[in-house]
């Protein structure tokens, strides 16, 4: 569960809103996660339902709300977009899951970095330098990403998995081919 602080969730489709009231609305400097089919998209909220997000540099603006692609790029674009536009029909929440860790910069600080960043060309990095870091590090002064994290450790666990199974099929190969 949820609280108000934390999150909650939001279809742009149907207005409907899960987990708090409906009526809360972003304030300045909140993070937006927003729900894509196969991954989460982040935001930070500037206010009058403006945002500021990544977006691929090679994509018109119109279509880089919702690429796929924009998960596997190498540079990617700062920009103030409408909140509505970028969520499109996905459902979103406002997600500060860092604050009981990490200390949010005062808002005026936060925007004013933002503002600063618009239209600027960037680094991207699905595991290191992604959506979520770069909101993060306008928020708190710190770049932190719970969806890489989770991404690094899945590759971990396959990369030992791949190299168990290996090493067993090694032995299981070595056994068969012994004379005796």
């Amino acid at each position: 569960m949820m609280d108000s602080q934390h999150g909650r969730t939001v279809n742009m489709a149907s207005s409907e809103a899960d987990n708090s009231p409906c009526d809360e609305e972003p304030q300045p400097g909140d993070l937006i996660e927003i729900f894509r089919p196969a991954y989460q998209h982040w935001a930070l909220y500037l206010g009058d339902g403006y945002i500021i997000n990544l977006t691929p540099v090679d994509e018109s603006q119109a279509a880089a709300v919702s690429s796929v692609k924009s998960v596997f790029s190498r540079k990617a674009v700062v920009r103030m977009q409408l909140l509505k536009e970028v969520v499109g029909g996905d459902s979103y929440r406002i997600n500060n899951k860092y604050d009981d860790s990490h200390t949010p910069l005062a808002v005026s600080e936060i925007i004013e970095r933002a503002q600063l960043l618009i239209g600027q060309e960037v680094s991207y990095d699905l595991l290191g330098s992604n959506c979520e870091h770069f909101v993060t590090l306008l928020r708190y002064g710190e770049g932190v990403s719970e969806q890489a994290s989770r991404a690094i450790g899945a590759i971990s666990l396959v990369t030992a998995a791949a190299s168990a199974f290996s090493v067993l099929g090694l032995i299981n190969t070595r056994s068969r081919n012994r004379p005796f």
